[in-house]
């Protein structure tokens, strides 16, 4: 037993400070571009912020950072999965 591993994964109150304190800053920026961004750029630019916290979310409070490869890969192929649905979906609606 000595030599496995703990898998206690304890992040510290700082960090998660951190992250509360970005993804409030990312939400602030998110309402911005929502309202100052002409064209088509602010839902490109909101689903990429949104995409910056959630990986935030998952990385830090999900303590998928912590986890092995194949569980990684698996919410990477599903994430990308999602990505490819919507962009189909904006296919659908600019196309329609």
């Amino acid at each position: 037993m000595s030599s496995e591993r703990a898998d206690n994964h304890i992040i510290g109150y700082g960090t998660l400070t951190v992250v509360w304190v970005a993804l409030l800053v990312l939400t602030a920026l998110t309402v911005w571009v929502s309202r100052h961004t002409p064209g088509i750029g602010h839902v490109w630019g909101s689903l990429a912020i949104a995409a910056a916290k959630g990986g935030l979310v998952i990385a830090f409070f999900m303590h998928m950072r912590y986890e092995g490869r194949l569980l990684r890969w698996l919410l990477f192929l599903a994430l990308v999965t999602l990505v490819i649905f919507i962009g189909l979906t904006f296919f659908d609606v600019l196309y329609r």
